[in-house]
């Protein structure tokens, strides 16, 4: 999960060169023989966070900066409101952005099996939410005592159920982020809610702003993305290296982590420019489960500095979130 704030808490260039940028950078649509394409969000909504994929067909899930979960259905190429965790939510929330009476859902997953929705609401905690969508139920809102303040990657393991998750920082919620990143925060957790039990356990801790998370198939290890100091760990489940872990990426401001069908894993993340150390761009990258880099692309022609916080594959498409953007981006080369 990476914020614009922090972006500009850590890059000392100001909000008019940035705007400048955005609005000349962002809106190409075609470069080369690459073909990129928009999905407009609905009016006010903006921020399409992460994907879960109902169908081969391309309808999938997305969360909102305004707390709402929303459907694509593809074929008719236009969204529709599927649920949300703010249990006094309203339309006046419609628009609105990291509002804790809204609700705001960050990573999100599907069960295929018992089609349920896992999703991290940035405010409230693990939710859940059935088949028909609407209000959704809250899992958990902390562990060992401690509340989470900002409940943010997830995914789930098909075969078992269980859901690993962080919980971004214990100290900053999801408005603080520039002053976890300024404080270099390392209060963040690795989680995982059992399937059978409804527990949850704290696999790991005092990690720097954990935002991105990807289960292996054989449940093995888990990838987790360290955004404020800039790396990628691999966190064994299993074996004689369990419950240790391994440096395997190091990249800028990494975020989502997920995994491809072939067992790879796409990394959403920045590189310096290296004209300016003061604009990142936002990039992809391929990575086997050791962390060496199989493909790496760049985004910046149609992002331009905005942030990209997922980067994930389907039917040989890459679809890509962002927390600023108002659309989700398709890119095919």
């Amino acid at each position: 999960m990476i914020t614009y704030n922090s972006i500009m808490s850590m890059k000392a260039t100001s909000a008019p060169i940035f705007s400048t940028l955005i609005f000349l950078l962002c809106f190409s649509s075609t470069v080369l023989s690459v073909s990129f394409t928009k999905i407009p969000l609905p009016l006010k909504a903006t921020g399409p966070e992460a994907f879960a994929f109902l169908s081969r067909a391309g309808d999938f899930l997305t969360g909102v900066a305004d707390g709402r979960v929303l459907k694509l259905v593809s074929q008719a190429r236009r969204f529709e409101d599927f649920g949300f965790f703010a249990p006094n939510r309203s339309k006046l929330c419609n628009g609105r952005v990291n509002d804790p009476n809204c609700g705001r859902p960050l990573g999100l997953a599907l069960h295929h099996a018992t089609k349920r929705l896992y999703v991290c609401d940035a405010f409230y905690g693990l939710g859940v939410l059935e088949g028909e969508g609407g209000l959704g139920t809250i899992l958990s809102s902390g562990a060992d005592g401690q509340r989470y303040r900002l409940c943010d990657g997830l995914d789930v393991h098909q075969q078992t159920g269980d859901v690993y998750f962080t919980d971004a920082s214990s100290n900053y919620d999801i408005r603080q982020i520039p002053l976890a990143v300024a404080k270099n925060d390392s209060t963040g957790r690795l989680l995982k809610y059992d399937f059978n039990t409804k527990q949850v356990t704290v696999l790991l801790r005092n990690l720097s702003g954990p935002g991105g998370v990807a289960v292996d198939k054989d449940a093995q290890f888990v990838l987790v993305s360290e955004f404020i100091i800039g790396r990628t760990i691999k966190f064994w489940l299993k074996g004689p290296k369990a419950n240790t872990y391994d440096i395997i990426n190091s990249q800028p401001m990494p975020d989502n982590v997920k995994r491809t069908e072939s067992g790879n894993f796409w990394l959403a993340a920045v590189k310096r420019n290296l004209t300016t150390l003061f604009l990142p761009i936002p990039i992809g990258q391929l990575v086997k489960a050791s962390g060496s880099v199989l493909k790496t692309v760049d985004f910046g022609p149609w992002y331009g500095v905005i942030p990209v916080s997922e980067v994930q594959e389907c039917q040989g498409k890459l679809y890509l979130g962002s927390m600023f953007a108002p659309f989700v981006g398709v890119y095919k080369d």
